[in-house]
């Protein structure tokens, strides 16, 4: 394995540390003090800092160093995680994660941007707090007792004294040296697993004192007989502490049993003369390129000898996946698995080959109905012992497609905090003070529909700043907090995932919006909407109530973009909006994009599928039961209540006239905001399990059809769209939205 590919995994990585890095920040943004939600933070933008040395990655370890020094402040209580430093902090990382995708892309990132939010990290590592609304200061920093205990500039050597503290009076008194030490510190394997890190145990060491230190890396063994987990590197300091014995001891207190540790006194601390300078101790490191506070100077030297050891064991790990173990390395894995069994263990696999495992299942679900529907037509008693064993083929068939689709099941987290970054991002370019808060994060959906995701959401969160937040004046004026509120939630709901976008906006100015819409010629001048039908027209391709062209809005770009997105993942939108309180957008997608159960029926001599998830129970209609309302309308009496009947075959136009309910079947459905509907079908087939194939893709979008699928027999058969054909049933026709989609 080549160094490319262990820098791959250590992008990899990155994702993950990011991800942790953006969590524990916006916990911290939202008041949470929790000291492992700091460390936590702390050890994120470390790790990355430590990957990128090893790889030469110079602006991000610099900007990386900077950062890590500033949230040590905040780890160490002296700089308080207030509003305006959160600012700072969330800038920051955002800056981290562009020059991440920067050092892997082999692109840039704006110099201005980083070198200015480095002066304001270093102003706050000084203990200059940013006033509300303005930038922390740059210059003149005023020193702290951290920075006044710095050591002074290296020389060109390369080298850095450190000086030992001694009196200012040289007339004459002796001058008494600390006490030096020498410590021998070698951790073992349980140390790190425990979560302990020998860089920070150092650090600690060299705040009790001033001391030199070396890396002994003469136990590292060859690239194949390295253990990831393992523990090679050993250590020895010399320091000079008046806390002692005793002090030293204490830094080593929660990690002295997982290490071995020993500590004596020098032989050659002695006290100086009085008029002569003490000793000055070299370390044996080139620290000229560290520009970090001097506390962080011994620790910076461990981790230079860290950098290597991730290396290692970034190879290590990627090596494993290279070598076939030997019957004695298996064992001996499968001991350390049993003695890890509380751990959780992951494998990283390409994505790629998941899709093609998930592609082979479906078409394995697909020859499984056709088997069985050949035995089923050759077969009239049904109790053959091939027609057992399909039985029994099915039934393992769905137990391999639903461990397959767990495999992508992932949290819509990582699309979620995406989003924190946009509304900063363009609450500042706007000039609003806007908070996001997010709901259901673990909330678990296919990951094609995941990556699907981020451009309409974007959209949406672009288009709820820019239009739906007022801006703080109007929202004082209007009794509002100044900080407007976005929740983005996510849940599973009736077999599908709901995510709802909602703001404490303006809500739509409707009265504007059907002005557009006439000015624009979408609609008539005359045309009679309800409020629903208003709010939709936001939809409608090039439409834009944008006053002016700029970078956020007003391009006729956008909205029409996120229909047609939620669209061609099989899914609905929907707004409702309440001037003055804002605006709610709510999207209905499937959990999987591959397969779903169904109920076959037939519907004017078609064949199609209703997810199941959608159907709450069948009925048989007698005529007692079915009331007529008004021209067109039927009811249908379920339990005392009445629910209204939905012709299937009319709204999809498989024919003119209306069936009679009595030669039917009815199936009672649940929508999305459209309430219970009896949909009427001629008759059911039977429940099938059915493989999705995209309409969009291989043909054009149809309403009121999600998509199609392959039955038993070869036919093509259409799954129904619930929703859509629901809403036509309130009165939306289905040919106006042929019409929009012809338009898009």
């Amino acid at each position: 394995m080549d160094m490319n590919e262990i820098k791959e995994i250590f992008f990899q990585e990155c994702e993950e540390q990011l991800a942790e890095l953006e969590s524990g920040l916006l916990k911290m943004n939202d008041g949470d003090r929790d000291p492992e939600t700091v460390n936590a933070v702390f050890r994120a933008v470390h790790s990355i800092k430590g990957g990128a040395g090893a790889f030469g990655l110079d602006d991000l370890v610099a900007f990386a160093h900077v950062f890590e020094t500033t949230l040590d402040c905040v780890r160490s209580n002296k700089l308080e995680p207030g509003l305006e430093v959160m600012k700072v902090m969330l800038k920051s990382a955002d800056i981290l994660a562009d020059l991440v995708s920067a050092s892997r892309d082999g692109g840039s990132v704006d110099p201005s941007r980083s070198s200015g939010l480095v002066k304001e990290l270093e102003a706050l590592a000084n203990g200059e707090l940013p006033q509300a609304g303005t930038a922390a200061p740059a210059s003149a920093p005023k020193p702290t007792a951290a920075a006044a205990a710095a050591p002074a500039p290296s020389d060109d050597s390369g080298f850095q004294p450190i000086p030992f503290s001694f009196d200012d009076d040289f007339g004459g008194e002796a001058t008494t040296v600390p006490p030096t030490f020498d410590v021998s510190f070698k951790p073992r394997r349980e140390l790190y697993a425990k979560g302990n890190e020998a860089a920070l145990l150092l650090r600690d060491l060299s705040r009790i004192g001033e001391m030199s230190i070396h890396c002994d890396m003469d136990s590292l063994p060859s690239l194949d007989d390295i253990d990831p987990e393992g523990a090679y590197f050993s250590w020895k300091v010399q320091i000079a502490t008046e806390k002692g014995e005793e002090g030293i001891h204490s830094v080593f207190e929660f990690a002295e049993w997982d290490c071995d540790l020993e500590i004596k006194l020098h032989e050659e601390t002695v006290a100086a003369p009085a008029g002569e300078e003490p000793p000055m101790v070299p370390v044996p490191f080139d620290l000229s390129i560290l520009d970090g506070p001097g506390d962080d100077a011994v620790a910076e030297a461990v981790e230079a000898a860290e950098t290597a050891s991730n290396v290692v064991k970034l190879a290590a790990g990627a090596a494993k996946h290279e070598k076939k173990e030997t019957p004695a390395a298996a064992a001996a894995a499968a001991a350390a698995a049993q003695n890890n069994a509380a751990a959780g263990q992951t494998i990283r696999v390409d994505l790629d080959r998941v899709d093609r495992l998930i592609n082979l299942v479906g078409e394995l679900v697909i020859n499984q109905a056709m088997l069985s529907q050949s035995v089923i037509e050759n077969d009239n008693n049904g109790t053959s012992s091939i027609n057992m064993g399909l039985e029994e083929l099915q039934q393992l068939t769905r137990e391999i497609q639903d461990s397959v689709m767990a495999i992508r099941a992932q949290p819509v987290k990582p699309v979620f905090q995406r989003m924190s970054r946009i509304v900063r991002e363009v609450a500042d370019m706007v000039g609003k003070s806007i908070r996001l808060v997010t709901e259901g994060e673990n909330t678990e959906v296919d990951k094609t529909v995941i990556d699907k995701l981020a451009e309409p959401l974007t959209h949406m969160i672009r288009n709820a700043v820019d239009h739906g937040i007022e801006s703080p004046e109007k929202r004082t004026a209007a009794g509002k907090d100044p900080e407007g509120t976005i929740k983005l939630t996510a849940k599973h709901r009736s077999g599908r995932i709901v995510i709802e976008l909602v703001d404490d906006g303006a809500g739509i100015n409707r009265e504007r919006v059907k002005q557009k819409a006439i000015d624009n010629e979408l609609i008539a001048a005359d045309a009679n909407l309800t409020d629903e039908e208003i709010d939709n027209l936001i939809f409608a391709p090039g439409f834009s109530t944008a006053d002016k062209i700029s970078d956020i809005s007003g391009r006729g770009v956008g909205m029409d973009v996120v229909k047609r997105s939620i669209q061609a993942l099989g899914g609905r939108i929907s707004i409702t909006s309440r001037p003055g309180l804002g605006s709610t957008f709510t999207m209905s997608l499937p959990l999987t994009l591959a397969v779903l159960d169904g109920m076959v029926v037939t519907v004017a001599g078609q064949t199609l599928v209703v997810p199941l998830t959608a159907i709450v129970e069948t009925l048989q209609p007698e005529s007692a039961n079915i009331h007529s309302f008004g021209a067109n309308q039927r009811l249908i009496s379920i339990r005392n209540s009445f629910c209204p009947l939905v012709d299937v075959g009319r709204i999809l136009n498989f024919r003119n006239t209306q069936a009679n309910p009595m030669e039917g079947v009815a199936l009672l459905v649940e929508s999305e905001g459209g309430g219970q509907r009896a949909l009427m079908v001629d008759a059911i087939q039977g429940q099938r399990q059915v493989v999705i194939k995209s309409l969009e893709a291989n043909y054009t979008h149809v309403p009121g059809i999600a998509a199609a699928t392959i039955l038993g027999d070869g036919r093509v058969a259409l799954i129904l769209d619930v929703d859509a054909v629901v809403s036509a049933s309130r009165g939306q026709s289905l040919k106006q939205e042929i019409s929009l989609a012809a338009a898009g």
